[in-house]
C-alpha cells in the first residue's frame, strides 16, 4: 500500500517541487518545436481509444487506457524524423525491479512490476543545478512522529539484499539508461485502481528505485553524493487523468535525514479531456448531447510529449 507522496518523500529522502522543472516546461512552451502541429492527431487518438476501437457501446477502461497510451507513444515516435536520437529508445514491458537501501535503522526494498520502462542510450541530463542541489541541505524532511514512517509497508524477512534490474542495466545492453516509467491504472472497477495520490507515491518509489539501481550499477553500493545525478521520469494515467513526474537522484547516502536530498517535480491531476460521450444523449427524439470528445486539453498532451523529448531537444 502506498498511502501518499509525503511518506514516499521520507522513504526516499526527497524534497518535492510543485510543477514541471524548467527544462521540461521550456519544451512545452517552445513554439519552434512544432508540438502544436500534433494536437489534432492527439485529439484523434483520444477519439479512437474512447469511441471507435470497440464493438461495445462504451469501451471499458481496461481496454481504452492501454490503446490511448500506445497511440500517444506512436505520436511521440513521429518526432524521430526531426530528432534521430529518439530512435535510440526501447520500451521494456512487464519489467521487474528489486532494489534495497537503508533509511535511518530500517532496511527498505522496492520490488515488483515497474510499469512500462522506456530506456535510452544516453541519460537525461540533471535538471537541478549544483546550487539547487546544495540548497537541499537546508530542507527538513517531514517526520510523522508518533506514527512510524514505515506504517502500511509490508514487512518481510530479507535473507538476501536484492538489487536486480532485470536485463535493463546489464553490461553491454545498449539502452542502459532508464528514461521514463509509464503506469497505466486501467482497472475497470474504481476500487481496484490506485487513487491519484497513491499512484503518485508509487511513481515516486519506482522512479527512485530505478535511479538507485542505476547508481549502484555505475558506482557500487557505497553511499555517496553523486557527481552526476541520475534523472528518471514517470507518467501515470487512468486514460483521462495524467500525473507527470521528474525525479533526480542526487545522493545514495540515505541513512541519515541530514545533508543533500534528492529532488522530485510533480505536476498532478492533468486531464487530457473533460469527458467522452460514447453514445449521443437523446431526449424526445432530439440529440441533446452528441457523441464525441469534449474539453480536449492540448497542454496535457504537450506535457506527455515534452517528457518523451526531454534529454533530446
Amino acid at each position: 500500500v502506498f498511502p501518499g507522496v509525503r511518506q514516499a518523500q521520507w522513504l526516499t529522502k526527497t524534497k518535492l517541487v510543485e510543477g514541471l522543472p524548467p527544462a521540461v516546461q521550456g519544451i512545452v512552451d517552445n513554439p519552434a518545436l512544432g508540438l502544436q502541429e500534433l494536437e489534432e492527431r492527439a485529439k484523434h487518438v483520444v477519439s479512437h481509444a474512447r469511441l471507435w476501437d470497440t464493438a461495445e457501446v462504451a469501451p471499458r477502461r481496461e481496454q481504452y487506457c492501454p490503446v490511448l497510451f500506445e497511440n500517444l507513444i506512436h505520436i511521440c515516435r513521429l518526432m524521430s524524423g526531426k530528432y534521430s536520437s529518439l530512435s535510440k529508445r526501447m520500451l521494456a514491458r512487464n519489467f521487474r525491479i528489486a532494489v534495497t537501501w537503508e533509511r535511518e535503522s530500517i532496511l527498505l526494498q522496492v520490488r515488483g512490476l515497474s510499469g512500462i520502462l522506456m530506456n535510452s542510450m544516453t541519460p537525461i541530463p540533471p535538471v537541478a543545478s549544483k546550487e539547487e542541489i546544495l540548497a537541499t541541505r537546508e530542507h527538513v524532511l517531514e517526520t510523522f512522529y508518533p506514527i512510524a514512517p514505515t506504517i502500511d509497508l509490508q514487512e518481510v524477512n530479507v535473507y538476501k539484499e536484492l538489487n536486480d534490474t532485470g536485463q535493463c542495466f546489464r553490461d553491454g545492453y545498449p539502452y542502459s539508461h532508464p528514461h521514463t516509467l509509464f503506469f497505466l491504472e486501467s482497472a475497470n472497477i474504481r476500487t481496484d485502481r490506485f487513487r491519484p495520490e497513491q499512484l503518485r507515491a508509487k511513481m515516486l518509489m519506482f522512479a527512485f528505485g530505478n535511479a538507485l539501481a542505476k547508481a549502484k550499477a555505475l558506482h557500487g553500493n557505497d553511499p555517496k553524493v553523486l557527481e552526476q545525478p541520475i534523472v528518471v521520469q514517470s507518467i501515470g494515467t487512468d486514460g483521462q487523468l495524467f500525473q507527470f513526474m521528474v525525479f533526480q537522484l542526487n545522493t545514495t547516502d540515505l541513512v541519515s535525514s541530514d545533508g543533500i536530498k534528492n529532488l522530485v517535480w510533480i505536476d498532478s491531476d492533468q486531464k487530457l479531456y473533460e469527458r467522452a460521450q460514447c453514445v449521443p444523449e437523446v431526449k424526445k427524439r432530439v440529440v441533446t448531447k452528441p457523441a464525441g470528445i469534449f474539453g480536449f486539453q492540448p497542454d496535457t498532451f504537450k506535457k506527455f510529449l515534452a517528457l518523451y523529448l526531454h534529454g533530446t531537444v
